[in-house]
């Protein structure tokens, strides 16, 4: 017994005597961390005692790091050398039959290149893929993953996408619905039936479920219900029986529509000195004898907490209480604003802006440190921002510092202004046409708007340059200039005819009064050297020439006022635009003797007055869909005396961008028919003095990816002129339209659609184009396209 005794104690002995201790740390095969975070990472230093359970905590923390396969140790003696194999990098990701959609599918699984190869998460992101194509309706759906190697440390993962069938809604029943119509019920849902329409997208329904939105469906019916009084609706959650045969299904909702309220009595409560009780009752949309939305009753809250908001009070809450009273079908509300403490700006703090000068930034921006804040002057610093043009997004936060002090954070992410722009399009009469300029909405970030453009086609060449800075040294005051060549070609059949040859350049300056009004004033002047072909005059038998064949110098002044509170400066989503421009002109010159024995005395001294109103609607709060509706009109006439004569530089003409789509720019005009004017020749055009149009527009997202938009649109445009006066030997009456005019007062409409694509050149539109009642003399054109922001 003793014996044994003795034999362990020596054993235990030569265990410790044995027992290393670390003198040397080596790596071998690591490229991720450095020696230096791998010490750190292995938690073994120089001078520990080797064990197990310290190698195995060491193997542990370098495993828990994710960049490695293998991990193993190696002792010699007190040096320790780790080995490690690590895991391979993805150098390339590629989703193969999912299409364009491919790119947002692999980031909702979260793989990307540059990542480390790991199985079990390419197997997660394989799994979400699928759950992701199911959430889109797509049923028997399949993700193969392959891998290829590239390199020695490097792997190309490829997931091939099978994206199976899609389930389509031929029916939705609603059980127990009867107060309120199928149509009411199904349109605020996203799953709805299809429609016998459905194949054609953007305008109709095409049935596809969105298995992801089923459940929230359930929650907007409940919404629909309470939008129309229902207080008390309650609404199951949604029951899909899918038929795998034909990939069709029914969904069942089960409805318990209750009583429908109207609004009993309305009151605020609160103690907010300069807030006026009738003032603010007047403005809520829910008053006693309607019948209860709950949309509106949201709107009403958040106008009080605005109203509060524009006395300083920026963290107003207004809670809504409400007693139903169901016997007599009316609910009280009550709406209680707790103002909380008045708050100032403490600092306002610009991030994002890579070339806009801070100083630019805050010209726009109505609040400044020491104010106090204003709700309405912060929403409409945004819109003011985003106006501009110079930012792709503008976002401004409130930063609490204090019980009373906020700071104001405003991000914004720039856009393209300098752009390289071209655009083009084919007539009959002016053939290929194309334009390009160059341009800087923000030169050097100090926005200053400079233009140089160019208008070539066979017929026209037209130049301009101008420079307008909208805050000369931060003030209120506009200036612009402008210099400008233009130079139009009237010919036929290859025969020489009037040439529209003019230069001309105008200064104005301009100021901002109250927050959205502008008004201007400037001077311009043009020196026009038209001239009228001999071989022409000979072939019209002259009867033209009083419109054409003058040269002369105009002086003008101009006068302009503007109102302009949109959001947006290439995308407006609410708000108005309206401006009116009036042009006091006197030319010099000498008229031809044609037009004296026609009774004129002189060249006109006119008046040109031009007026423009655009409103922009999006309803996506109405309908949950981006969905913008515009209204644009445009109107210009001159007025002159009676006996003076006004040339065809001066007059009016409709078609093209701006006006009426569908037919070519200048196109549009009265014509001369009389004594061998030709109907829709250029020659006869004499231009009109007055011109009116309007365009209505819906416009609807494309892809936000590529940030596209699709409008379709209808334009409506009339033009008309004064009488025209005859030679004393003249047989014809050119005060009767059916000989002297070829349309005295010219209406035409067309109806398209336009691919709005903010690239990264800036606004493209690319304009298809039906004229619906053109002459058969009309230069109609079928597809345009322009760069730069449209009214």
């Amino acid at each position: 017994m003793m014996t044994r005794k003795i034999a362990l104690s020596w054993m235990l002995l030569g265990s410790l005597l044995l027992a290393q201790k670390v003198t040397q740390i080596k790596f071998e095969g690591l490229a991720h961390l450095s020696p230096t975070v791998a010490k750190e990472v292995a938690g073994v230093h120089i001078g520990d005692t080797i064990d197990s359970e310290l190698l195995d905590e060491s193997v542990k923390n370098f495993f828990d790091q994710g960049y490695f396969e293998d991990v193993w140790v190696e002792q010699k003696g007190g040096t320790l050398i780790y080995h490690f194999n690590e895991k391979r990098a993805i150098a390339k990701v590629i989703v193969n039959g999912y299409g364009d959609d491919g790119k947002k599918l692999l980031e909702s699984a979260g793989i990307k290149k540059g990542d480390l190869y790991d199985e079990m998460r390419i197997e997660r992101a394989k799994k979400t893929m699928q759950k992701a194509l199911e959430a889109k309706g797509n049923y028997d759906s399949v993700v193969e993953v392959t891998t290829k190697p590239v390199g020695k440390n490097a792997v190309a993962v490829t997931f091939d996408v099978n994206k199976g069938e899609k389930i389509k809604i031929k029916k939705l029943n609603f059980i127990g619905a009867k107060a309120l119509d199928k149509s009411d019920l199904e349109s605020d849902l996203v799953n709805k039936e299809e429609d016998t329409l459905g194949f054609i997208p953007f305008f109709f329904d095409n049935g596809e479920v969105k298995v992801d939105q089923l459940e929230y469906d359930a929650y907007r019916l409940k919404e629909t219900y309470m939008k129309h009084g229902y207080i008390d609706a309650e609404v199951s959650k949604p029951l899909m029986r899918v038929d795998y045969s034909s990939y069709s299904a029914e969904v069942d909702y089960k409805i318990n529509e209750g009583k429908q309220y109207k609004v009993g009595k309305v009151s605020i409560a609160q103690s907010i000195p300069g807030l006026k009780m009738e003032d603010l009752v007047s403005d809520l949309d829910l008053h006693s004898g309607r019948v209860f939305n709950i949309t509106k009753m949201r709107k009403d809250i958040k106008m009080l907490e605005n109203k509060a908001g524009d006395l300083g009070y920026a963290y107003a809450k207004v809670t809504p209480n409400m007693h139903k009273d169901p016997e007599k079908g009316t609910v009280d509300i009550q709406y209680i604003i707790t103002p909380g403490q008045k708050v100032t700006i403490g600092d306002v703090l610009i991030s994002g802006n890579n070339e806009t000068k801070d100083r630019v930034i805050r010209r726009y921006i109505y609040l400044a440190p020491g104010d106090l804040y204003n709700a309405t002057d912060l929403k409409e610093s945004k819109n003011a921002l985003q106006r501009t043009g110079f930012f792709e997004k503008v976002d401004i936060q409130s930063q609490r510092v204090s019980e009373d002090k906020i700071n104001l954070l405003v991000k914004v992410k720039e856009t393209q202004t300098g752009t390289i722009s071209a655009g083009g399009g084919y007539g009959s009469y002016e053939g290929f046409m194309v334009n390009a300029s160059i341009s800087d909405r923000n030169l050097f970030g100090s926005g200053i708007n400079s233009t140089f453009g160019v208008e070539w086609s066979k017929v026209s060449q037209n130049f301009n340059l101008s420079f307008v800075n909208p805050r000369v040294w931060d003030s209120l005051y506009s200036m612009g200039l402008s210099l400008y060549k233009k130079k139009y070609d009237y010919n036929y059949d290859q025969t020489d005819g009037y040439t529209i040859d003019q230069l001309g350049g105008s200064l104005n300056v301009g100021r901002e009064f109250w927050r959205h009004f502008y008004a201007s004033v400037g001077v311009g002047y043009v020196d026009n050297q038209s001239e009228y072909s001999d071989e022409y005059l000979q072939n019209l038998n002259s009867i033209s020439s009083q419109f054409y064949n003058d040269q002369y110098k105009k002086m003008s002044g101009f006068a302009s006022l503007k109102f302009d509170n949109t959001d947006d400066y290439l995308l407006p989503r609410e708000g108005f635009i309206a401006s009116v421009n009036g042009e006091f002109s006197q030319m010099d010159g000498d008229i031809t003797q044609e037009n004296r024995d026609r009774g004129y005395t002189d060249f006109a001294s006119f008046t040109k007055i031009n007026a423009r109103f655009g409103a922009f609607y999006g309803m996506e709060d109405l309908i949950d869909y981006d969905l913008i509706l515009r209204f644009k009109a445009r109107y210009t006439k001159i007025i002159s005396g009676d006996d003076q004569y006004i040339p065809i530089g001066e007059r009016l003409f409709m078609g093209g961008v701006g006006s009426v789509r569908g037919y070519n720019p200048y196109s549009l005009s009265p014509d001369v028919i009389g004594q061998g004017g030709i109907p829709g020749y250029p020659g006869s055009r004499i231009g009109g003095t007055e011109r009116e149009s309007i365009s209505l527009e819906a416009n609807i997202p494309l892809s936000d990816a590529a940030k596209m938009r699709l409008s379709a649109f209808y334009d409506i445009g009339r033009i008309s002129t004064d009488a025209i006066r005859r030679t004393p030997n003249s047989n014809v009456d050119f005060h009767d339209p059916s000989q002297s005019y070829y349309g005295d007062s010219l209406v035409r409409s067309s109806t398209g659609a336009v691919i709005e694509w903010q690239s990264p050149f800036g606004a493209i539109n690319l304009i298809f184009a039906y004229a619906i009642n053109p002459d058969e003399y009309d230069d109609t054109a079928t597809f345009e396209f322009s760069m730069g922001n449209q009214f």
